[in-house]
């Protein structure tokens, strides 16, 4: 977390204000969005789907994770009252939005690492 004042902080907000490839990063940025992401393009997730899902995250952390997929429109969150406990996780329309986004990074990504793997190894 980035103090408001700081110059850094400032410096991000122009960044992000005025790049939209920066914009979006920022949205789906850190070690666990992008894997909570994926899990919900499969559908409607509970949560003990999504932490089954992406075992090594602490629940603490996926809870903070979930909470601000949901403040930045990305999911959605249902509770139902007459069933404890269950709670459900989808994508709202501006989260479906990514799945393209999502395609072309895996893409890249799966070719670029095949890529370094292979001239690392020789």
């Amino acid at each position: 977390m980035r103090k408001v004042q700081s110059t850094n902080f400032e410096n991000r907000q122009k960044i992000i204000a005025a790049c939209p490839i920066s914009y979006t990063l920022s949205l789906i940025e850190g070690r666990w969005k992008p894997m909570i992401l994926h899990q919900l393009f499969s559908g409607v997730c509970r949560y003990s789907e999504i932490k089954k899902a992406i075992p090594i995250i602490t629940e603490r952390m996926l809870t903070a994770e979930l909470k601000e997929l949901e403040l930045r429109e990305l999911l959605h969150r249902t509770s139902y009252e007459a069933a404890m406990l269950k709670v459900e996780y989808r994508l709202t329309e501006r989260g479906e939005s990514l799945r393209a986004v999502f395609q072309q990074l895996w893409q890249w990504g799966k070719a670029d690492k095949i890529v370094h793997v292979t001239s690392a190894l020789q």
